[in-house]
């Protein structure tokens, strides 16, 4: 006991000063070291990481890890050192049988970038296995009448060490009669052989006592002994022979159980039970050809007890014995060599040798994605396999060496679109009929900011009350990003404008989370009636993108001016207006004119007049849109002298708002029209200046033309960019209407030439005061404005509105402001 533990130990500081001396080499740029079998655990094998070229922080930075083609991991690598050390024990014989050759294959993957790196380690045998025989006594009966130079086959040794720790040879212990010869057959075996040297005689030795030894060619060398007892049998001098001493078939790995193998057949020229045969398998036939193989004892037909698999081991040898009947009984021997076929039994297989892995979308084609490897255990045409991926997908395969290939990609990829694949790579054999097997890969492709925000609408239109509460929500604006994560996330903001002046900022501002805009103050309809905010909706990626909208905000008129009273002027006597009328008026006689205007616009300005008080209800009446004061019957004697009224004004909103005016009127005698008097001075003064007006309007015609003419330039730019297409840019009238009333004898003109568009009324009556209208439309008006300037001649304010809708078709205008003047 103690010398096989001082043996071990030494073995032991042998394998670890050897490992000092490990070769590494690279063939066709692959790394290979060598290293003996059994070293211990964390034993080096080499550097790893200087091999490759890679510094010790890249073997934490890329994740260097090394994978087994053989299943298990035998080698690990030390993260400190980069060194690639042994894992757990290593038993070349467990690994590799009794080829000449033992390598492991490992894969090295490096990531950040994906590489693959191949190694391979070869492990050396030592001699840690001595011969070994299956039985440890054997018994062979020899007849006494056997003569010299007959061989008897023993059983072979078998020592799982290969090359010069293999078996090397066999002795045999002395003895007179027998010696030992050694035969060598296919794939060097040495099967050893008894040879009968001198004749038997039982009845002065019937038993013989040998020990064969078998000794392998290790250093120290390692034995194995087996006893052979040599019983001498009297008489039965024959032994059969068999017809070949060897015997060769082929079958297929997939015959089934009871298949029948080949006929094996000896002959015995003894008579009687001498010469009676019967067969079996070799007292040496190991335990796994006994699990597959059984012979008739009659027939000497060989058949199948179990399915063959090529896989496991491509053929076998098999020792047959026919021994007779006879005493003793002879026995004959032969060899039967059974070679295992391959068939197309084994999918192939594919193993996906790096982890999974994302992609970012704007990868360049040809970014490696996975690797992977395939194997088949099947050989020749049934061994050789074709990868194949989907139809239209954006990857492909490109191969490595040794069965081994890398996915890469092939066109752009677009996680908007996809941003998941799960990739099912078909690997097909060339065996008939082809197996084949499948292995899906996901990949996730990550997100690039490739899309900007985008708004629901380019635009928005809103509609605001004037007077609203600063800091209400006026409208939310909404964008969506078809990205993920950061860049998806959206941020919003106005961009800065102008809005009369001042910065937009002053008047609205918007939640940067939601897109909400409020108000900052309460809006005017009066002094600002639309303006624009420029939206900018901006993500979070890097770069970051953006997109803007526009949103129009119109503020919506509200009733809060009442209306104004413009003549009589109440400056200077507050609301009491003195008027005076001739008593001999008659009914229809134009005392005064109301004129009241009201800043609001549509039916909030529309006003209306009406008597509230008066001295003599029956004497006066107001024209309920043009505020005229009229007689309504003659003035009589009994009238009073003094006349007094309240004239209520109201307009058309809600609520409504109202102003009153009081009108004193004086009842004379005797009073007369100044107006002829005033006509002919007037014509008389006119004469006088003709020759200066005359320049003026040439002077002023000139400014109208060049003023109209930029003007006209100006409308057609913002024609061109405005959104919505008005009615009132593109009035085309230019000619001058003229209207004639022979009972008033009014005048209208209508002027729609240049920028500026105008009514003049015109017209006289003896009886009344002398006014006149005229009224002018800008054609940038966004509300078609229609303004009363100058009053010149008198003339029913009803009618003249009733000449002005049937001189102007499809015009609607609106009464903004009236100007009157005495």
């Amino acid at each position: 006991m103690t010398k096989r533990m001082g043996y071990r130990d030494w073995r032991w500081q042998a394998l670890w000063w050897h490992h000092f001396f490990l070769l590494w080499s690279t063939i066709d740029g692959q790394t290979r070291y060598s290293i003996p079998e059994e070293m211990e655990r964390g034993s080096l094998v080499g550097n790893l990481a200087k091999d490759l070229g890679l510094g010790l922080s890249d073997i934490f930075d890329r994740k260097l890890h090394v994978a087994s083609e053989a299943g298990e991991q035998y080698f690990s690598v030390d993260a400190g050192k980069g060194e690639l050390v042994v894992n757990d024990r290593i038993d070349r014989e467990a690994l590799c049988g009794q080829s000449a050759s033992c390598v492991l294959p490992l894969q090295v993957v490096v990531e950040n970038p994906l590489q693959l790196h191949r190694i391979e380690v070869e492990i050396r045998d030592v001699n840690d296995n001595a011969p070994n025989f299956l039985k440890s006594d054997h018994v062979i009966e020899i007849a006494e009448s056997t003569v010299v130079g007959v061989r008897f086959p023993l059983e072979m040794a078998e020592d799982p060490d290969v090359g010069n720790n293999g078996l090397k040879t066999y002795t045999l212990s002395k003895d007179e009669c027998f010696s030992l010869k050694i035969k060598e057959i296919e794939n060097g075996r040495k099967i050893p052989e008894l040879v009968l040297n001198k004749s038997l005689d039982r009845e002065k030795k019937a038993i013989h006592s040998l020990f064969l030894t078998a000794m392998d060619g290790g250093s120290p060398v390692k034995t194995g002994t087996a006893k052979i007892t040599v019983n001498v049998l009297d008489i039965n001098d024959n032994v059969p022979l068999f017809e070949n001493t060897l015997y060769k078939i082929a079958v297929q790995e997939n015959s089934s159980n009871g298949s029948f193998v080949i006929a094996t057949k000896a002959t015995d020229i003894d008579e009687g039970p001498n010469g009676e045969i019967e067969y079996s398998l070799g007292v040496h036939t190991p335990p796994s050809v006994l699990a597959l193989f059984h012979i008739d004892p009659v027939t000497g037909d060989i058949y199948l007890k179990q399915q063959l698999d090529h896989e496991t081991q491509t053929s076998y040898r098999i020792d047959i014995s026919a021994k007779d009947k006879g005493f003793p009984k002879m026995e004959g021997h032969c060899s039967v060599q059974v070679d295992v076929l391959d068939v197309n039994d084994n999918a192939p297989e594919i193993v996906l040798t790096s982890k999974s892995t994302s992609v970012p979308e704007d990868s360049r084609s040809g970014t490696v994605v996975a690797l992977l490897s395939v194997r088949d255990l099947d050989s020749g045409e049934n061994g050789k396999v074709t990868l194949k991926l989907p139809k239209g997908s954006p990857f492909t395969l490109k191969p490595s060496f040794s069965n081994n290939y890398a996915l890469v990609t092939s066109s752009p990829l677009d996680r908007e679109s996809f941003s998941e694949y799960n990739i099912e790579i078909t690997a097909t054999d060339s065996g008939s009929p082809p197996l084949s097997s499948k292995k899906t890969i996901p990949v996730r492709i990550t997100d690039v900011n490739d899309n900007p925000p985008m708004f629901t609408q380019p635009s928005y239109n809103v509609y605001l009350k004037e007077n609203g509460v600063p800091g209400s929500i006026l409208f939310s604006v909404s964008a969506s990003d078809l990205d993920f994560g950061e860049n998806a996330k959206i941020s919003y903001s106005i961009l800065d404008s102008k809005v009369q002046d001042v910065s937009v900022s002053s008047y609205v501002y918007i939640n940067s989370d939601n897109g909400s805009i409020y108000s900052m103050h309460s809006f005017d309809y009066e002094k600002l009636k639309v303006f624009q905010i420029q939206v900018q909706a901006k993500d979070q990626g890097s770069p970051s993108l953006s997109s803007n909208a526009t949103v129009h905000v119109f503020i919506l008129d509200q009733n809060d001016n009442a209306p104004a009273v413009i003549y009589p002027s109440s400056a200077a006597l507050g609301s009491l207006s003195h008027q005076r009328m001739p008593r001999s008026a008659k009914a229809g006689h134009l005392v005064t004119k109301v004129t009241a205007v009201d800043a609001d616009s549509g039916h909030n300005a529309w006003i209306s007049y009406k008597v509230s008080e008066a001295t003599d209800a029956s004497l006066f009446t107001v024209n309920l849109y043009t505020g005229e004061v009229r007689t309504k019957r003659a003035v009589s004697e009994q009238d009073d002298s003094s006349q007094r009224l309240l004239i209520e004004i109201k307009d058309d909103g809600e609520p409504v708002q109202s102003a009153t005016v009081t009108v004193s009127i004086l009842l004379e005698d005797g009073l007369h029209e100044p107006i002829l008097d005033l006509r002919h001075k007037s014509m008389v003064e006119l004469s006088k200046k003709t020759g200066r007006i005359t320049l003026y309007l040439i002077l002023s015609l000139a400014s109208v033309s060049v003023l109209s003419l930029v003007t006209f330039v100006i409308l057609a730019v913002k024609c061109m960019r405005s959104s919505r297409s008005s009615g009132s840019c593109c009035m085309r009238r230019s000619d001058c209407d003229d209207y004639k009333n022979p009972n008033r004898n009014l005048q209208i003109q209508l002027n729609t030439d240049g920028p500026i568009k105008y009514v003049e009324v015109l017209g006289g009556d003896m009886l009344s005061q002398s006014q006149s209208f005229r009224s002018c439309m800008s054609p940038m008006s966004e509300y078609s404005d229609f303004t009363l300037i100058k009053p010149s001649s008198t003339t029913d304010f009803k009618e003249v509105i009733s000449v002005l809708d049937a001189s102007l078709p499809d015009s609607t205008w609106t009464f903004e402001s009236q100007q009157v003047s005495i």
